[in-house]
């Protein structure tokens, strides 16, 4: 099967590999009918060390199932499916927590260890547990919608979450890609009466409104902090959902959260130390967030996207099929692009 393969930073081919197949009597192959290019595959993009054999990218899928093993139970060959970036067993400790993404037999996808979405075909671990049944066809209007339950919708809804986002609270969400603007719709569902977004691109800016947010900021560093504090009386906001990462947006997140509230962060950190510790501490700010568990969330948002109450396909604002992929990845590093979809 072709899939795509990523060497070093910026080396993205599309390439034959070795058709998946059935390991363990719990895995399932699905053939995949949409994938993602997501915000994080930029990270290895831009800072991927050279290895030999390369690591088949992505994580966010739907697709039919093509072969079962054994002991699978829940899904059968034919079903679609939305695979969730991680998978799981659904049965540990911490997945009837809700917590998948620390599931003790499971893993991520896309990583060294476990083949990518970015393809025609990837073999699914713990199918019983990571896989989710939809009941639509698969050529259904609202597929790019349900494809972001695979990631970023729940992701964005995590962020929302963690940061304790309710009726009537002022949130204020660090990033506009994908999960940022997820992060604007998941607010605006779970009640927040204003959603400041921080962000500087004019076509997100314009969707982020559509979403529901209610102000911008374009400033960065202590000039964003600054107009937040205005924005907002001059105390901050209740909850902040971090979808960036980076030291700055780390620093700012907690920076302009009120005395008492809480930063729900969700950009995958590129340090190892957070910084603003120090205001975090004195004021009280809750730091939490993580890997969402988006498995334990589809069941929550699939009646709002099947129903048109949310519509968070509008991110996926480009379509290639597999031999694209390479300028997908460069056209959303040079923001040309928010998310693309891919169909192999």
């Amino acid at each position: 099967m072709r899939a795509t393969v990523m060497y070093k930073a910026g080396d993205v081919r599309i390439e034959k590999v070795p058709d998946p197949k059935l390991i363990e009597p719990t895995d399932a192959i699905i053939s995949v009918t949409r994938a993602c290019i997501c915000g994080s595959d930029l990270w290895p993009y831009k800072n991927m060390e050279r290895t030999d054999n390369g690591r088949v990218m992505g994580h966010e899928a739907i697709g039919i199932v093509a072969d079962v093993g054994r002991d699978v139970r829940t899904i059968k060959r034919g079903d679609l499916v939305i695979m969730p970036f991680a998978f799981s067993d659904g049965s540990c400790e911490f997945c009837q927590e809700g917590l998948q993404t620390s599931c003790v037999h499971g893993g991520f996808f896309g990583s060294i260890e476990v083949a990518g979405a970015q393809a025609e075909a990837v073999r699914i671990p713990q199918a019983d547990g990571t896989l989710f049944r939809l009941d639509v066809d698969k050529d259904n209007e609202l597929m790019p919608s349900l494809l972001t339950l695979s990631d970023v919708m729940g992701t964005g809804h995590h962020a929302a979450v963690t940061a304790k986002v309710g009726p009537g609270k002022k949130a204020a969400v660090v990033g506009d890609g994908a999960v940022g603007l997820c992060g604007v719709i998941a607010a605006k569902r779970l009640g927040a009466e204003q959603i400041i977004l921080l962000g500087r691109h004019a076509d997100r800016i314009a969707l982020a409104k559509e979403f529901g947010a209610t102000d911008i900021v374009s400033e960065r560093g202590d000039e964003a902090v600054e107009r937040v504090h205005e924005l907002t009386g001059g105390f901050g906001v209740h909850s902040v959902l971090e979808c960036v990462g980076l030291d700055q947006s780390m620093e700012t997140a907690i920076k302009i959260a009120r005395p008492g509230g809480a930063v729900g962060r969700v950009g995958v950190p590129q340090h190892g130390m957070m910084p603003a510790s120090e205001p975090a501490f004195y004021h009280n700010v809750t730091v939490s967030g993580g890997p969402a568990p988006v498995r334990a969330y589809i069941k929550e948002l699939l009646p709002d996207v099947l129903e048109g109450r949310i519509h968070p396909g509008r991110v996926l604002d480009r379509t290639i099929g597999l031999d694209g992929v390479p300028d997908g990845y460069r056209a959303m590093n040079e923001r040309e692009a928010i998310k693309v979809m891919v169909q192999p």
